[in-house]
C-alpha cells in the first residue's frame, strides 16, 4: 500500500525506486484504501526485489531502468570530449537519421528511454547520452550543474559522434533542462541544416521563471527567485557559490527570443507542472505557431508520457513521421 498523494493517486503508469536498491513498475489501476492509502498493481520489478512493509520508496516517472527493460537492444560506449568520458547507449537503426536523447537536471539517461522507444519504432539510430556532473558523466570542478551552460558542449560532442558515423539528419529529444540544451544546439550555425526537429518534454524555456516556480513549490517567498538570479549570473557572486563562472542564462530565454527559433519543434507539457511553467510553452507556441506544435497533458513535470503513454507515443511518432518520414 502507498500513502495517498496527488502523485500516487494519479492516472497512468509509474515506477517506485526503493531506498536500498531495486524498483517496481506500477500499472494504471488505483484502488482506494480509505482516506490516506491507495494500492496499485505491480506490473514488473527489478530482479530479486523483496519488498517489506515500511520500505521507503521514491515516486518517479523514470519507468525503465535500462534499455533492456524497455525492450531495446543497446551498445555501450563513451562520448569523449574535453570534459572526459561520458557513458552513452547506442540503439542501432538507420545510420542516416539519428535521435540524440538528453535528460534533465537531477534525472538520469534512463529517463529518456520513454522517448527512445518512439525513435526506434521509426527506425532511427538513437544515442542516449550522459553529461558532466550528472552522476554518470565525468565530474568537472566541484561537480555542480551549470544549468546547461557547459553541459551543452558534451551534447555537441555526441552530435559530432553521430555525424562521423553517417548522420545526415538529427532529431534531439530533450527533457526539462535537456530541452534547454537542445534549443541551444539548434541555434548553432554548424547544425542548422542538420537538426531536422526537436521533441521537447516539459522544456525549460526561461530559467528565471523556473527558479521562481521552484522557490514557490518549496514554500519560499515569491521574491526569493529574483534574489537568487544575481548569484548565478554575476561575477564574483557566482564564484562565491561555487560556480566556475557567471551563467549567461539570458541566452536560454526562448520566450523572449522566440523569433530566433527555426527548427520544427514539438512540445509535450503538463498543465499541472509546478516546476517548469506550462505558460512558457503556451506563450512560445502562440508566438511561433509556424514552428512550434504544443501538446498539453494533465500531468506534472516530465510525467506526460506516464499520464497517457499511448497519446504521447502516437503524437510524437505522427509528428516525426510527417516531418522526416520513416
Amino acid at each position: 500500500m502507498l500513502d495517498r498523494t496527488q502523485s500516487t493517486a494519479a492516472p497512468g503508469v509509474y515506477n517506485v525506486w526503493f531506498e536500498h536498491g531495486g524498483w517496481a513498475q506500477l500499472g494504471p489501476d488505483v484502488e482506494d484504501r480509505g482516506f490516506t492509502l491507495v494500492t496499485r498493481t505491480v506490473t514488473g520489478t527489478s530482479e530479486g526485489l523483496m519488498p517489506v512493509a515500511g520500505d521507503q520508496v521514491s515516486w518517479s516517472g523514470i519507468f525503465y531502468a535500462s534499455p533492456s527493460d524497455a525492450g531495446l537492444a543497446r551498445r555501450d560506449l563513451d562520448i569523449v570530449d574535453l570534459a572526459g568520458h561520458a557513458p552513452a547507449w547506442r540503439i542501432d537503426g538507420d545510420l542516416s537519421i539519428w535521435a540524440i536523447h538528453v535528460h534533465g537536471l537531477g534525472s538520469t539517461r534512463a529517463g529518456t528511454l520513454r522517448g527512445v522507444q518512439v525513435a526506434t519504432e521509426l527506425g532511427y539510430t538513437s544515442l542516449v547520452v550522459s553529461y558532466r556532473n550528472d552522476g554518470e558523466g565525468p565530474v568537472v570542478g566541484n561537480g555542480r550543474s551549470t544549468l546547461g551552460v557547459t553541459e551543452v558542449d558534451d551534447i555537441d560532442a555526441a552530435i559530432g559522434y553521430a555525424i562521423r558515423r553517417g548522420a545526415e539528419r538529427i532529431v534531439i529529444f530533450g527533457w526539462s533542462m535537456g530541452a534547454a540544451i537542445a534549443l541551444q544546439l539548434a541555434h548553432r550555425t554548424a547544425y542548422r541544416d542538420l537538426i531536422a526537429g526537436l521533441v521537447l518534454d516539459s522544456p525549460v524555456l526561461d530559467w528565471e521563471s523556473v527558479i521562481r516556480a521552484n522557490c514557490k513549490r518549496a514554500g519560499l517567498p515569491s521574491a526569493t527567485g529574483a534574489l537568487a538570479m544575481p548569484w548565478l549570473t554575476r561575477e564574483p557572486l557566482a564564484r562565491m557559490v561555487g560556480l566556475p563562472t557567471a551563467l549567461q542564462l539570458d541566452d536560454f530565454n526562448l520566450v523572449e527570443n522566440a523569433h530566433e527559433l527555426e527548427v520544427p519543434t514539438l512540445i509535450l507539457h503538463g498543465t499541472q507542472d509546478d516546476s517548469v511553467p506550462f505558460a512558457n510553452s503556451k506563450r512560445l507556441h502562440d508566438q511561433r505557431p509556424d514552428v512550434v506544435t504544443l501538446e498539453a497533458f494533465d500531468a506534472g513535470h516530465t510525467l506526460n508520457w506516464n499520464s497517457d503513454r499511448e497519446r504521447w507515443h502516437s503524437t510524437t511518432a505522427t509528428w516525426l513521421d510527417q516531418r522526416l518520414g520513416r
